[in-house]
């Protein structure tokens, strides 16, 4: 419970200082800008780029944005205005309202998952809080698989490691097109004389001793003598472990706890 808590924590602060770290972005195609030219409220507009890359502009009609910057955007408009004669030395501000050239998609174990806005310069933990962070079954590592030129790479991060450390080298820096893919958290199973026999989250370090107790314990018949672990190796063909207390549960593993003699 701690873990999830430090890491919904650090979720939501990184949420905020993610707002601080607004940097431009480019424009493209079905994004939406808002664009005001001071003392000049007539060429107020809302408009969105269109799929060859242009916005319609008063007195300038079809201006090419794509791939500009909001600034680079903004002095654009700014010359063309002037050089047309239309207004000296204009103050042009634009803001972009809606980014839909700009997404990253966050999918998996995730509260929220979708496709996201990069209106902004955002890392991984930022876009996690934005999709409402990590379900309950949600797992440790996360994975990124990021596309830049023609080249494929993927990074699986260690969320709870990244924040228990304080170490934020991995907190990946997100483009548009990135994929986020929360993996489900690894399970083991539990049967034989325990309270609640089934599946059950695997947490970090857990010992024989800790998967019982996430059973619910012995039954009136049970006991901890005997106890024995199922388990596939690399080649896939299963084992059957004589398991002491303090060995460790691996993912997958089926815990079978025995009846007493006694």
């Amino acid at each position: 419970m701690m873990k999830r808590y430090v890491l919904r924590m650090a979720l939501f602060l990184l949420a905020l200082t993610g707002q601080a770290m607004a940097a431009e972005l480019t424009l493209g195609p079905s994004d939406v800008v808002k664009v005001t030219v001071y003392n000049n409220p007539d060429l107020a507009v809302e408009t969105r780029v269109s799929e060859s890359g242009f916005i319609t502009f008063p007195l300038l009609g079809q201006v090419a944005v794509s791939g500009l910057t909001v600034s680079a955007a903004e002095k654009k408009l700014g010359t063309l205005l002037e050089t047309g004669g239309f207004v000296k030395k204009p103050q042009v501000n634009m803001l972009l309202t809606l980014a839909q050239s700009q997404q990253v998609s966050v999918l998996g174990q995730i509260n929220r998952p979708g496709r996201y806005p990069m209106d902004a310069r955002r890392g991984l933990m930022d876009v996690l809080a934005m999709a409402g962070g990590i379900a309950a079954d949600g797992g440790d590592l996360v994975t990124v698989v990021s596309t830049r030129g023609d080249k494929l790479s993927k990074e699986t991060v260690d969320i709870i490691q990244m924040v228990r450390s304080a170490n934020f080298d991995h907190n990946v820096e997100l483009a548009p097109g990135d994929v986020v893919y929360v993996e489900r958290a690894p399970r083991f199973y539990i049967y034989g004389e325990v309270q609640r026999p089934g599946p059950f989250r695997l947490e970090r370090n857990m010992t024989v001793v800790q998967a019982l107790s996430a059973g619910g314990g012995l039954t009136a018949r049970g006991t901890e003598r005997g106890i024995r672990i199922k388990r596939r190796d690399q080649a896939g063909v299963l084992q059957t472990i004589d398991a002491k207390h303090d060995d460790l549960v691996q993912a997958d593993d089926v815990v079978y706890v025995k009846e007493s003699l006694f």
